[in-house]
């Protein structure tokens, strides 16, 4: 089986009250409770709606630009951009991405001997010290908990590309330059996974 395939989702540090994600993760957890009480996995329906909860409790709030919205600079935008794709190809291999202003989505498949906790902390601390200098600021830049989502086949990647290309007009935002123009058509790579990992998850990288 070849390495798995990510969408990820990190933000900045202010752009989410903890009651918005509360709100969110309490709801996570009672589809999750459920299936553990049943003793099996989930099932496509729940994570589909796990997915879709996410995008209403979390994404919806995030596309209305609550926070600093740092990355409405483009100097700050384009040090996440260039974090991104330096080591594809190398330390991993992306498909789509967007720098939103604050927050980011990316799919990615990491390769052989690099963990998807240890990419996202590379671009989190690179970009998070070279954006407090830009920005003349102190203190956190990122929030530590990240989203991310194993994607099985070539359909959920293509659903996700979609998702992740289309969210600048979601936010109403025109003529953003800050998101690829990768081929969604392409496959993922990626034999269908079965038990690898929690889907639809907040993460810590602690």
């Amino acid at each position: 089986m070849g390495e798995a395939m990510y969408f990820v989702t990190f933000r900045l540090g202010d752009s989410l009250p903890k009651s918005v994600l509360d709100a969110w993760l309490f709801e996570r957890e009672d589809i999750v409770k459920n299936a553990e009480r049943m003793n099996r996995s989930l099932s496509a329906d729940e994570e589909r709606r796990l997915d879709y909860l996410y995008s209403e409790k979390v994404g919806k709030y995030l596309d209305a630009g609550h926070g600093t919205c740092c990355m409405r600079d483009d100097r700050v935008a384009d040090l996440v951009m260039n974090a991104l794709i330096h080591f594809d190809g190398n330390r991993y291999d992306l498909g789509v991405w967007c720098v939103m202003p604050n927050h980011v989505h990316v799919i990615v498949k990491p390769r052989a001997g690099h963990r998807l906790p240890d990419i996202l902390h590379s671009w989190k601390s690179f970009t998070a010290h070279e954006a407090n200098k830009v920005l003349n600021r102190t203190g956190q830049f990122w929030e530590e908990e990240y989203y991310d989502h194993v994607i099985r086949n070539d359909e959920e990647y293509r659903r996700c590309s979609e998702y992740v290309l289309n969210n600048p007009e979601r936010a109403g935002l025109k003529e953003w330059k800050w998101v690829s123009n990768a081929d969604m058509s392409r496959s993922t790579g990626v034999s269908p996974v079965g038990e690898h990992g929690r889907d639809g998850h907040a993460t810590s990288e602690s």
